[in-house]
């Protein structure tokens, strides 16, 4: 009789621990119904149930993850059903979150169960990319490698959509994107931002200085463009000119500055030469360099002439 008391205590306290453990808040998991785990699901799904096992979404010890909260429930919905129909795409009630059946808001309020905190994903909703659709799963994958987690390979995914990138990306004067030097997530966070076009900083000086800090200054002679805007000179993903600049010198100075000098050469016949030296709307531009004495572009704390 004592024993059986005993025995009913235990059983009583291991429901009480189980219930416990699943009502304790883990992270940002958020605990599914219990169904099927990947003993089960494995006999049909081997490779998917490996994959999982080996992923981040599948270590014990990652708090706020699947395997807290369900394991393939936590995505796939409670499986009971699917199974004692002997599975079936769809049967059930089962849910695949990289279908094309789920609309993208359904796909992503799966994610968001775990992945809603976080700075990253703050400005998620009413950004460009949750506003024109897209879904988690059109950028990451959760049974295979995720290629959006390494540099080297992050860049494919990306340029997927994003064409105009991809044949900048291989002009001669680019980042080393290619290389997995840079990758697009060191300026730009596709989950969200207030700058503009996804940067991470709340402007692109910003977000370029987090790697040229020297162009940063302050100087005493700024160079206005540099505070305002990188890219009203330079394309970050490449050019053809120098530098990555838009226009090679001193064709992308004259579109801000007039060209100057006490004696510039003109062509004879064409239109605005009135003599053959002076100023004149048509200037040889030959052998001729801004930055021939204008080397410090971005700022420069000597003396001027013009602005002492």
């Amino acid at each position: 009789m004592k024993e059986k008391r005993i025995g009913g205590l235990l059983s009583m306290l291991s429901a009480i621990i189980l219930a416990t453990g699943l009502m304790v808040g883990s992270g940002f998991a958020t605990v599914q119904a219990a169904g099927p785990g990947p003993e089960v699901c494995k006999n049909c799904h081997t490779d998917k149930a490996q994959s999982y096992q080996d992923s981040v979404h599948g270590q014990k010890g990652n708090a706020r993850g699947p395997s807290n909260a369900g394991e393939c429930s936590a995505c796939h919905g409670d499986g009971t059903e699917h199974v004692k129909a002997g599975g079936g795409r769809g049967v059930g009630g089962i849910k695949n979150p990289g279908s094309k059946t789920m609309s993208p808001d359904e796909k992503n309020a799966t994610c968001m169960t775990c992945h809603a905190g976080g700075s990253k994903r703050t400005h998620w909703e009413g950004s460009t990319h949750q506003t024109r659709g897209t879904a988690c799963t059109s950028c990451h994958t959760m049974h295979s490698k995720d290629k959006v987690l390494t540099k080297i390979t992050q860049p494919e995914v990306c340029f997927a959509c994003h064409k105009q990138q991809r044949t900048e990306v291989n002009r001669t004067f680019r980042h080393p994107i290619l290389e997995g030097k840079v990758a697009c997530s060191d300026c730009h966070n596709a989950h969200g931002s207030i700058g503009r076009a996804l940067m991470k900083r709340d402007s692109v000086t910003d977000t370029c200085y987090q790697c040229h800090a020297e162009k940063r200054g302050p100087f005493v002679h700024a160079h206005e463009p540099v505070n305002e805007d990188c890219s009203i000179c330079h394309n970050p993903h490449g050019t053809v000119a120098d530098s990555m600049l838009k226009v090679r010198p001193p064709f992308l100075c004259h579109q801000c500055h007039t060209p100057h000098g006490g004696v510039i050469a003109s062509l004879r016949g064409q239109p605005g030469v009135t003599s053959f030296t002076g100023k004149s709307s048509v200037n040889v531009t030959q052998a001729r360099g801004c930055l021939n004495c204008h080397t410090q572009v971005h700022g420069s704390n000597n003396p001027s002439t013009t602005h002492p």
